[in-house]
């Protein structure tokens, strides 16, 4: 990863900081998910996760006897990818779909996120040895080869330990957790096995070689940098890099003749770059066979079948629902009137408005007959979207405002509002490292407490932000000529400020680095009348009833109480959380009233506005504007209505997509924004660089690795580094439960929901969908068999 230049902190771009591991990710990683295992598990063992995922996965599965032999797929992708080196900086989730349909992955992941060996490769794979140091034996599939022929052995382990161990800075690599903990890998007592010695525990080793590349991609800088870019000349997967066509955008997967394994079902697998924002168009040119969509497309495919299923034909449909069908017989008599009348402009004008609407009747009628031969598959992501919250400078710098945000906003309702309407299941994350179903998923969302407007106040009341504090000078304001000078020269330097703020502005406007046409309103001064709906294929969620109350009684044992929360997890820290340490409920100056006095009258929430020493209390909230980012700007409008009930104001900034990353959420510019993270199988070792604490640069910027909230604690690190080294996997998991309670007390960022997986598939493609957790079985992918087909091959 590039470094990111920014006014507030940077990007973490150089060599690690000290030993212990530093993982890298591509930009792409916010909101794809990563590598075949890269989804949330504690540990691979049979017994230790009693719960069941969230949400099933829904992927036709399908026995292969009923699949039909050859054929070939049309798969949606985003984009073709810039590098087929997964390890570069630039790699994207095209990159790892063909990484995993065509490279070795040692482990691959089961439905409930769990990695489990890979017997295509591997025949064991297991820690022989602890002492005098970790030791890992792995014994190969004889049958293992790459697509040159030459066996898949230790010297393809080896060079990519050295290109990914970070010794080496000629290697251009983004991530090398875990390989620097190498010590020395060697052959065993044939050329099948391979022994990995580490330095030091490694709990997640079974992250370390998926994907496997062969030498000649990992042997030396040149070929790393450079070799795998473009092609994949030596695979060893069920399917081989056929052809890359970047005019028309198809790149072509063929069937491995070399695989030693059960054999692809299909022909070939193209995967074709089409926009989020084409697919609906797509499908419904019948040009596509699987592709993720979003809800408006899913809600039409909705449509389609519902018409299918009524007997209805496409054209039938069109007269139902489609382009015209609101025109009445009374105005289309009308209408004809005019295009037959005397007016020969107006009649010719009504004309082409006539050919256009039958034109568009037809293309919607061939259109809904198309989408009827899909289907919507569904489940919940691998991935949760997060209000993240930017701590380090302005009012949420103070944890207690932080926390006081995160007391305001109803979890439940956001979750709600996304994923009933689509019949997901919609509980709110609890930990920030885990998903449900997860060994090591623990609800530890109590540490920071759930929606509470009365404690959100306390909070705000106990940081100094009360109601009137926009309208009072800070204490010790001179009166006076002195004090004039000070205002004026203040005034003089906000607006000089202004000027560059306009001029930068400027500056990104013409660099197409610009706000929507919905532009920036502030909450409380210009409020929307009514909370707008979510996007839905069903019945809206919720609407909040949220009044604003007085501070609560606890405002000033807030902090300290949160933190105990949080530290009652840590080894010992019950004993030491005894009565004899509690300190003394000294109150929270002017938050009382005395006994029996009334309760203020209610006031309008826009009058309501929190300030302190003269400046009103607002956060900065940015959000994208792109057209698929209608349920992140939906969330965002429930979250400003939250935010104002107990007296924060909220200025919406809405940004390019291609602006919202780079220049907003990597270099700090925002106080709040919801983006998504993907999960990870191993979160010692991925969630690291997320949570690590901040450090000062020599430029007085923040090194802030990915921790866009800029919010951390040196606690936070060293449990992620106690987890990352210990080989008992239950101590690994109740140490990451530790971590998580004090990342939801620092109040850093905030889970709102597990975001929805809505895939379109051809109704006979089958074990290939929404897959969750699981990673996906390419050579299992298939069309299934009809009666009149059964037997025969598929001329698909």
């Amino acid at each position: 990863m590039s470094q990111v230049g920014a006014p507030q902190g940077r990007t973490w771009a150089g060599s690690s900081r000290s030993p212990r591991s530093r993982t890298l990710r591509s930009v792409a990683t916010l909101t794809s998910a990563v590598l075949a295992v890269t989804v949330l598990a504690g540990c691979s063992s049979d017994e230790d996760a009693d719960g069941a995922p969230a949400a099933a996965q829904d992927n036709a599965p399908t026995a292969r006897s009923l699949v039909d032999d050859g054929g070939t797929l049309r798969w949606a992708v985003d984009a073709l990818p810039a590098t087929f080196n997964a390890f570069q900086a630039d790699a994207d989730a095209t990159t790892n779909r063909v990484a995993g349909a065509a490279l070795p992955a040692l482990h691959t992941l089961d439905e409930r996120g769990r990695p489990r060996l890979n017997p295509d490769y591997l025949e064991t794979a297991e820690v022989v040895e602890t002492e005098p140091r970790q030791v890992v034996l792995y014994k190969l599939n004889q049958q293992a080869v790459w697509s040159d022929g030459r066996e898949i052995g230790a010297a393809d382990f080896v060079a990519q330990w050295r290109a990914l161990s970070g010794r080496d800075t000629a290697y251009w690599t983004a991530r090398n957790a875990g390989y620097e903990r190498i010590e020395k890998i060697e052959k065993g007592k044939n050329d099948l096995e391979v022994r990995v010695t580490f330095a030091k525990p490694y709990a997640d080793w079974r992250s370390l070689f998926t994907p496997l590349y062969p030498k000649q991609v990992m042997g030396s800088p040149n070929s790393f940098n450079d070799g795998a870019r473009t092609t994949l000349k030596v695979t060893a997967g069920p399917f081989l890099l056929r052809a890359v066509d970047r005019k028309t955008g198809d790149l072509t997967l063929a069937r491995n003749p070399r695989w030693w394994g059960k054999p692809a079902k299909l022909d070939s697998l193209v995967l074709r770059a089409v926009p989020r924002a084409d697919r609906e168009a797509a499908l419904a040119g019948g040009k596509l066979d699987l592709a993720e969509i979003d809800r408006s497309t899913a809600e039409r495919i909705a449509l389609a079948l519902k018409d299918a299923d009524a007997g209805r034909s496409g054209a039938q449909a069109a007269q139902l629902h489609g382009p015209g069908s609101a025109i009445t017989p009374g105005k289309a008599l009308g209408f004809w009137a005019l295009a037959h009348g005397a007016d020969e402009e107006l009649a010719s004008e009504v004309k082409a408005a006539r050919a256009e609407n039958k034109a568009a009747a037809a293309r919607y009628a061939a259109a809904q007959d198309t989408l009827a031969g899909y289907v919507v598959r569904k489940s919940l992501e691998p991935a949760y979207t997060q209000l993240s919250l930017n701590g380090e400078s302005g009012p949420l710098a103070d944890e207690r405002v932080r926390r006081a945000v995160a007391r305001a906003i109803d979890r439940r309702e956001l979750a709600e509002s996304v994923l009933k309407p689509l019949g997901l299941p919609s509980d709110p994350p609890g930990s920030h490292l885990a998903l449900a179903g997860q060994a090591a998923y623990a609800d530890s969302s109590d540490a920071l407490g759930d929606q509470d407007t009365k404690e959100a106040r306390a909070l705000l009341a106990d940081a100094g932000w009360v109601p009137g504090g926009a309208q009072k000078k800070p204490a010790g304001t001179k009166a006076g000529s002195e004090a004039g000078t000070k205002a004026k020269a203040a005034e003089e330097a906000d607006s000089k400020k202004k000027a560059a703020e306009e001029a930068d502005s400027k500056k990104k406007t013409e660099k197409g680095d610009t706000a929507s046409d919905d532009g920036l309103y502030i909450v409380g001064d210009d409020k929307p009348g009514e909370l707008p709906a979510a996007p839905r294929i069903g019945p809206g969620g919720p609407e909040t009833g949220t009044r604003v109350l007085a501070p609560a009684p606890a405002a000033a044992r807030q902090s300290a109480a949160l933190l105990a929360r949080a530290e009652a997890l840590d080894t010992g820290a019950r004993a030491a959380a005894g009565p004899g340490n509690a300190k003394p409920d000294k109150g929270v100056a002017g938050a009382y009233a005395p006994l029996g006095s009334a309760a203020p009258a209610a006031v309008p929430a826009a009058s309501q506005a929190l300030g302190k020493d003269g400046k009103a209390l607002s956060l900065r909230f940015v959000l994208p504007s792109g057209p698929g980012s209608e349920t992140l700007r939906s969330v965002g409008d429930r979250i400003v209505r939250m935010l104002d009930a107990v007296g924060i104001r909220t200025e919406i900034t809405k940004v390019s997509d291609e602006s919202f990353f780079k220049d907003h959420i990597a270099s700090g510019d925002y106080d709040l924004a919801l983006y998504s993270w993907p999960a990870s199988a191993f979160p010692a070792t991925d969630a690291r660089p997320i949570f690590a604490k901040p450090e000062p640069a020599s430029d007085g910027s923040l090194l802030v690795e990915q921790n866009y909230s800029r919010v951390g604690t040196d606690r936070i690190d060293q449990l992620f580094d106690q987890a990352a080294g210990t080989l008992d996997e239950e101590e690994a998991g109740d140490l990451i439960r530790q971590a998580d309670a004090r990342i939801w007390a620092a109040a850093g960022s905030i889970p709102l929901y597990q975001r929805p997986q809505l895939v379109a598939a051809r109704q006979d493609v089958v074990n290939a969908g929404a897959w969750g957790f699981a990673a996906p079985q390419y050579q299992d992918i298939g069309f299934k068999k009809s009666e009149t087909t059964k037997g025969s091959p598929s001329n698909r």
